[in-house]
């Protein structure tokens, strides 16, 4: 790929991504970097991330940009988050997500850190990772039929050193607390009344309406602006730097345990996740050995790890 800021670079069809579209409107000192997997609902995958890190280095290099825009391909999501079509792969070893969450950090600082006034065109539903995504933002527009929400204490994943962090910060404890615990989705009406987002749009004005922002934003001096962000972004940093290398570990040893095998698995049988069952293995009733008494065995195992021999279905009380 070529070095940000080089003439190759400045073409946007040179920088050779397929998961995201870089498309640079010169006129307007626009940079706009599109998610394109509209198939997936625009979900982060590995390569997702480690594109969209290099489009936001390109745009922070690129002096004829003013203004990033961030968003989704297609009319039904901005972003859902994880790809857990991906997810469900790395179960096997910490590592594999612990790498995944290493891109997904370096994705987000990178935006944070990209010196110029960002704003997030919420054209779709925005959950989990994608509501991030859009706080990450300076402003945001949503579209007046979408939606903002999060399912991780569903789906197996605890929204950290992000949303945990900053929701707080922009909607306030007990709203964090309500959005994060309830998973719920969250209405462009009450997301605007709350300050999780700057304005709603009909379809129609959508583009309209972000491209009004952005040229606000464009008449803007540069090196002021800059360090306007630096200052606005103090808190987000201060809470981010001090909790997301431990939820990055933390994360990465729970993509292996058995609830979040369980909510995965769940979510491709488009079922409600087996919460009664997975509190009793938590409780550690009912996954013992039968032949040599072996307790608190992984539901994912089908022997034991003690005596070698074929253990019961632990969904069935075994």
């Amino acid at each position: 790929m070529p070095e940000p800021g080089s003439p190759a670079a400045a073409d946007p069809t040179a920088l050779g991504f397929e998961r995201i579209r870089y498309e640079r409107d010169a006129d307007a000192g626009v940079a706009t970097v599109t998610i394109d997997r509209p198939a997936v609902l625009n979900a982060l995958d590995f390569p997702t991330l480690k594109e969209l890190s290099s489009a936001f280095e390109q745009a922070a290099w690129d002096e004829s940009v003013a203004v990033v825009v961030v968003t989704g391909a297609g009319d039904r999501a901005f972003c859902t988050g994880a790809d857990l079509d991906e997810q469900s792969l790395m179960g096997a070893t910490s590592g594999q997500y612990w790498r995944w969450m290493g891109a997904f950090i370096e994705m987000h600082d990178r935006l944070r850190h990209i010196g110029k006034p960002t704003i997030a065109r919420i054209n779709g539903i925005c959950v989990g990772g994608g509501n991030e995504l859009q706080m990450a933002c300076d402003l945001s527009v949503i579209v007046d039929d979408a939606y903002i929400r999060h399912v991780g204490p569903e789906h197996g994943s605890v929204p950290a050193g992000g949303a945990t962090q900053w929701l707080p910060l922009i909607v306030g404890d007990r709203r964090a607390r309500e959005i994060i615990m309830l998973c719920e989705p969250v209405a462009p009406a009450q997301a605007l009344e709350w300050g999780l987002v700057s304005r709603v749009a009909s379809r129609d004005e959508l583009d309209d309406v972000v491209a009004g922002l952005a040229a606000n934003l464009a008449r803007k001096l540069p090196e002021a602006m800059r360090y306007t962000k630096t200052q606005l972004n103090w808190w987000r940093d201060l809470v981010w730097s001090q909790t997301v290398e431990h939820a990055r570990d933390w994360l990465a040893i729970h993509s292996t345990a058995d609830e979040t095998r369980e909510a995965v698995a769940a979510f491709h049988d488009k079922r409600r996740p087996r919460f009664a069952e997975l509190r009793r293995l938590e409780a550690g009733e009912g996954r013992v050995c039968p032949s040599c008494g072996a307790v608190g065995l992984p539901a994912s195992h089908r022997f034991c790890g003690a005596c070698g021999v074929e253990l019961p279905d632990p969904w069935r009380g075994g």
